[in-house]
């Protein structure tokens, strides 16, 4: 569903500190939209007063305030002890005599972390008119990042600070860059590589079990959005403004079912449709990544110009198609290291590449270009220096392009004090619980064939990646229409050209809000407010700071 652009990521260590107090029991009324009122609008049930009454204390750090948000673990028994600590990031509005309230941001994933989007700059994207409108309000879902407990899928064999497996097999089972065709460890068709791949999976979703088994059933969209009201009273809002990018949209989404009556503002940007299954949402956007890379060869020289690869869209075509046949016999070559880039690095680092083109496409092109002479050196320097392995990302966090809404891989080698990023465990954990999946792994053998045919090379490891949610240890939630006939209107972005959140999408999601808005970008890339153009941004933020409508068919 990320989302999270490379700009919009970055690591940020907080300290945390845990909400004194026991909370109190007992129950009391419910609100209109059935969970607890806050302020205003009514009493809170005495189990959630604690939480929803709670005074956190923002200190400055660097630029931003930070502070920290408790939140019940389990809704259903909020008065049982167990509890998430969830950080929290700031900045404050401009224009203090003009402040609307707080506008709460989650960069996508699932597992982006909404601190480290504002502690990376993400704060010079938004307009204007919002900067000086609105507090910036950036925190860490359920399991994300510097949340106290957090997401652990660590498996015991796993090296350090990677992904890898350590039996230098490919994720299907053989040995890195076997296999004679451009499809590589990328699609498994025998017996023997479909077991591996089985294998992986599961040991993947045993590791996630074992080391966070108590949490998994916590650690969903609904859940989240739920601490999102807790977030809104805390900070002082009567109603929430959100802003989501990516898998994002899902959070506000869920929020409107839940709270319709609470939303003043939300802008859903790189939609994800709640009515597809988890076959749509992995094959259609498979398709989009790869319409993105024949958008790439197709106007690389509007956009990187001198450094395309070849002096043709035919030719670029061509160039990427070589490299994947060269990568699938044999790994490139890191002269003057014993590194390689094998066919998954070489996978994960073209699609990756398509979420800014205005960023990326350069790069990515200067990389192609020495590969085509046998030198992988940039490529693995756009990989992160993070060989491939099963658990290589690319995009939005998908594993070589798999489901929505999965933040731009920045992984690569960490020092043996850093905090571990648990962005991978948290978009397993959160995906496994988005969609239903198939208990059967035919299933999944059968749409990997399916999903060949229709994108090719793109399509099969997208289904793969989702096996290890055909077990899982947690209840999902089934694919259903948008349910929120009270809501206000929202507004629903959408990129005709997003490789990761395709645009079919956004027209969806916009038809099943009652008072569905849909702003078009005619453009290439993920997601479109802060990194498209001055239409997308004047809509978007006439709109959070007046409440202005989008008029139906506006394109930029």
């Amino acid at each position: 569903m990320t989302f999270t652009t490379p700009r919009r990521h970055a690591v940020l260590v907080l300290a945390l500190a845990v909400l004194g107090g026991a909370a109190l029991t007992g129950c009391g009324p419910d609100g209109p939209d059935g969970a607890a009122l806050s302020g205003s609008q009514g009493p809170v049930p005495r189990a959630l007063g604690t939480f929803y009454g709670q005074k956190p204390t923002w200190n400055a750090c660097g630029d931003l305030e930070c502070a920290t948000l408790t939140v019940p673990m389990d809704y259903a028994h909020p008065e049982d002890g167990r509890t998430f600590v969830l950080p929290l990031a700031r900045a404050r509005a401009k224009d203090p005599g003009a402040r609307i309230g707080s506008l709460l941001v989650n960069p996508g994933g699932p597992g982006g972390s909404g601190v480290a989007m504002l502690e990376g700059g993400a704060v010079d994207s938004f307009g204007a008119r919002v900067r000086a409108r609105f507090d910036i309000v950036g925190f860490d879902p359920r399991g994300v990042g510097g949340s106290t407990p957090a997401v652990d899928c660590t498996g015991d064999d796993a090296a350090p600070g990677t992904g890898d497996k350590p039996d230098g097999t490919d994720g299907a089972g053989r040995p890195d860059g076997a296999g004679g065709e451009a499809t590589g460890g990328l699609y498994p068709r025998t017996d023997e590589e479909r077991k591996a791949a089985l294998a992986d999976a599961d040991r993947t979703a045993q590791a996630c079990k074992a080391r966070s088994g108590a949490i998994l059933p916590h650690v969903g969209t609904p859940d989240a959005a739920r601490d999102m009201d807790v977030l809104r009273a805390v900070l002082g809002d009567e109603k929430l403004s959100f802003l989501g990018f990516s898998y994002g949209t899902s959070l506000g989404t869920s929020y409107a079912e839940l709270f319709p009556r609470r939303v003043r503002a939300l802008v859903l940007d790189g939609a994800i449709d709640p009515a597809k299954d988890w076959y749509q949402r992995s094959v259609e956007q498979s398709a989009a990544f790869r319409s993105a890379v024949d958008d790439y060869a197709q106007h690389c020289a509007e956009v990187a110009k001198e450094a395309c690869p070849a002096a043709t869209p035919d030719g670029i075509r061509r160039l990427v198609d070589d490299l994947y046949e060269k990568a699938a016999k044999q790994p490139l070559p890191v002269p003057g290291t014993a590194d390689h880039v094998d066919l998954r690095t070489l996978h994960t680092v073209i699609t990756m590449s398509m979420y800014t083109p205005e960023d990326q496409w350069a790069d990515l092109s200067e990389a192609l270009k020495a590969a085509q002479g046998g030198d992988g050196t940039k490529l693995a320097e756009l990989a992160g220096g993070d060989q491939a392995g099963p658990d290589d990302q690319s995009g939005q966090g998908s594993r070589t392009a798999g489901t929505h809404g999965r933040k731009a891989s920045t992984r690569g080698p960490r020092p043996a004090d850093a905090e571990r990023d648990n962005s991978d465990d948290a978009f397993t954990a959160v995906n496994c619980l988005e969609v239903s999946h198939p208990r059967d792994p035919q299933a999944y053998w059968e749409a990997v064939d399916r999903s060949y045919r229709d994108a090719g090379v793109y399509g099969p490891s997208g289904v793969v990646d989702e096996l290890v949610c055909h077990d899982w240890p947690a209840a999902p939630r089934e694919p259903h229409s948008v349910d929120a006939k009270d809501a206000p209107p929202v507004l629903v972005v959408g990129t005709t050209g997003d490789p990761a959140t395709p645009y079919a999408d956004a027209q969806g999601l916009a038809r099943q809000f009652p008072a569905g808005m849909l702003l078009t970008y005619r453009g290439f890339g993920h997601t479109a407010y802060g990194r498209s153009n001055a239409c997308v941004g004047d809509a978007v933020d006439a709109y959070l700071t007046e409440l202005r409508p989008i008029p139906t068919g506006t394109t930029c």
